[in-house]
């Protein structure tokens, strides 16, 4: 059975509406991520503090080191060596102290988004998967939190520090001379302006490189899936332009994101050079104008020195926007998708249910999936018995698919009712209806895990001897046996290492396992050798005894012992019977039976149409 939300390519997204909030806000609103770890805050803004201070210290030191120490020689000459020892000492260990303060903070709350994302995505509404793909879903959750995590608690943590800095120096040089600080007192306007503009230009590139990021990966995970057909149809060029043309784009915004970053500090140096001049010029007058008494040589150079000190902190405070910028992009990604993607209706709860008998019911069910488009379903009306076998036929585009996959509610009626055991669907707690539930669809997934965790998969631990009985059961045993740690085999991505036909055996023990009431089978065999279908159609017998099962079938001679077999076409049911019944009739089944094997089997394929992909949205 096709996937119920196929990806779409990801699409150039509009401006996050975070970014038209306030600072303030869009800060407090990631604080509750970070704020767990409360002494690691403390321990990195008192060692950030602590270095600041020794940042004004060492021109400190110059003014009695040359007034004092060469100019008068009053000074005793262990005090200098031990204090600049001290300071450093002193300057290092803060430094240690915030920095690993810093990376717990950052990592304590990556996991607390990362956590929540996750969690979000396993409940979210299905809709999500047809309009993301696997590879934005994984970048938002993996890579964007980790990398906005860090950028962002850094540059606040750098910006608190030099903030201190250009604070402590600044009361220094007011300490100093007044009159001399006010010149320099000229950047800070300049600087706000600066960065006030930048940050704006910053954050309109820096989304926009990251859509085109993510279009970027989109088109390698699409030719890495598709590979063999891309090759087949000689399409490598196209791609290859497809690729090179979001590479160009990619380059070009990152280039304009670096100039406008980059263009903020030699506008601030320029501002530093003149006022530092105009110091100069000032501190020459005050000096020769009273005799040198005003101005010391040693509070010249402490001046000069403080305040050519403060050219670095008021660099890193204009770099500071890019970081905070695109850390703050990074993680309201994450978080608009968790305000923006609701959970499934009552996907959180767990009240636990019996077991079903396996009655199952359509009562006038339509679904459409735009307003504008043909219904999937049209007023169906269909009863299956507790234990009854029924086989869905009919050509592409009949709406099997999206009858099927209403029962564990992956697709929602439009209109009409579906009812397992006389009780409406959406009156069932989510979690107890899909327990009622097995699928093997002809689209086998595995995950990256071990034998006996893919059959039990949902089991916090897998029963080994009913993994076993399970594995026998589905004819798979002798293979699995072969394997280097047996059911404790790692299979890797999606069991690659496995045949077609291995994987469907693997998928119906999966179903095994779960022993539910109602199995939903996507019978492909078609496209397995003789041997191979032999073994699954051994193992699909086993797995529908006892069970009520809906059968999409592809081949139709698979199916000629189905209790009932129901065709549809267009959306609706047109007939319905046993297989004698229908052949007798002469309608469409006895038009699709009589078709070549072949042919039937691509007449009835799913994959052919959009609708039966059971796009929810």
């Amino acid at each position: 059975m096709p996937s119920a939300t196929p990806a779409s390519t990801p699409q150039a997204s509009p401006a996050s509406p975070s970014a038209q909030r306030p600072l303030k806000v869009r800060l407090l609103r990631l604080w509750d991520y970070f704020s767990e770890y409360r002494l690691g805050w403390i321990i990195a803004i008192v060692g950030t503090l602590v270095s600041a201070l020794t940042e004004a210290s060492v021109p400190a030191l110059l003014k009695p080191l040359l007034d004092e120490g060469f100019t008068q020689g009053s000074l005793p000459i262990w005090v200098v060596p031990l204090a600049i020892v001290g300071l450093f000492a002193l300057r290092g260990f803060a430094h240690f102290a915030s920095q690993y303060a810093l990376a717990r903070v950052a990592n304590e709350g990556m996991v607390k988004l990362r956590r929540q994302l996750f969690d979000r995505l396993l409940t979210a509404e299905l809709s999500l998967f047809s309009r993301q793909s696997a590879s934005q879903l994984s970048n938002t959750i993996v890579y964007e939190v980790q990398t906005g995590s860090t950028l962002l608690v850094t540059a606040l943590l750098n910006l608190a520090r030099d903030t201190f800095t250009v604070v402590a120096l600044m009361g220094f040089l007011l300490f100093l001379n007044w009159s001399l600080t006010l010149i320099v007192l000229v950047l800070v306007p300049i600087v706000g302006l600066i960065m006030k503009t930048m940050s704006r230009r910053l954050y309109r590139y820096t989304r926009q490189a990251q859509t085109t990021t993510d279009q970027l990966a989109y088109v390698v995970e699409e030719n890495v899936l598709a590979h063999r057909m891309v090759r087949l149809h000689g399409a490598q060029a196209r791609q290859a332009e497809r690729f090179h043309g979001l590479s160009h784009r990619l380059r070009g915004l990152s280039i304009k994101a670096a100039s406008a970053s980059a263009g903020a500090m030699p506008l601030a140096q320029m501002a530093a050079a003149i006022a530092l001049s105009v110091v100069i010029g000032i501190a020459l007058y005050q000096g020769q104008s009273s005799g040198g008494r005003a101005v010391t040589v040693g509070g010249f150079v402490a001046f000069i020195g403080a305040m050519l000190m403060l050219i670095q902190p008021l660099r890193r405070l204009t770099d500071v926007v890019g970081p905070v910028t695109r850390g703050l992009t990074a993680l309201e990604r994450g978080l608009d998708l968790m305000a923006e993607v609701l959970p499934e209706a009552s996907a959180a709860d767990t009240e636990p249910v019996e077991r079903a008998r396996g009655d199952i019911e359509l009562r006038r069910v339509s679904v459409a999936y735009a307003d504008d488009s043909a219904p999937a379903l049209s007023c169906i009306d269909l009863q299956v018995h507790a234990g009854e076998t029924v086989a869905l036929v009919g050509p592409s585009g009949a709406g099997k698919t999206t009858l099927v996959n209403l029962l564990p509610r992956f697709v929602l009626p439009t209109s009409g009712q579906v009812l397992l055991d006389g009780r409406d669907l959406t009156d069932w707690p989510l979690a107890g209806l899909r327990a009622q539930l097995a699928l093997v669809s002809q689209d086998v997934v595995m995950l990256n895990d071990s034998v006996a965790a893919n059959v039990a998969l949902g089991a916090s631990e897998p029963d080994r001897a009913r993994v076993q009985r399970c594995l026998d059961d589905a004819n798979l045993a002798a293979h699995v046996a072969t394997l280097p740690q047996g059911i404790d085999t790692v299979l890797g991505h999606n069991a690659t290492q496995l045949s077609g036909g291995q994987r469907q055996r693997l998928a119906i023990a999966r179903a095994l396992y779960k022993d539910a009431p109602v199995l939903l089978l996507d019978e492909a065999t078609s496209a397995l050798d003789t041997e191979s279908e032999r073994l699954v159609q051994q193992a699909i017998a086993r797995a529908m005894a006892g069970r009520t099962t809906l059968v999409i079938a592809h081949r139709l001679s698979t199916i000629e012992h189905a209790d009932r077999i129901v065709v549809m076409e267009r959306g609706r049911i047109v007939e319905q019977g046993t297989h004698a019944e229908l052949t007798r009739a002469g309608g469409l089944y006895a038009r699709l039976h009589s078709m070549p094997a072949t042919a039937t089997a691509t007449a009835t394929a799913p994959h052919a149409d959009p609708a039966e992909a059971g796009d929810p949205s």
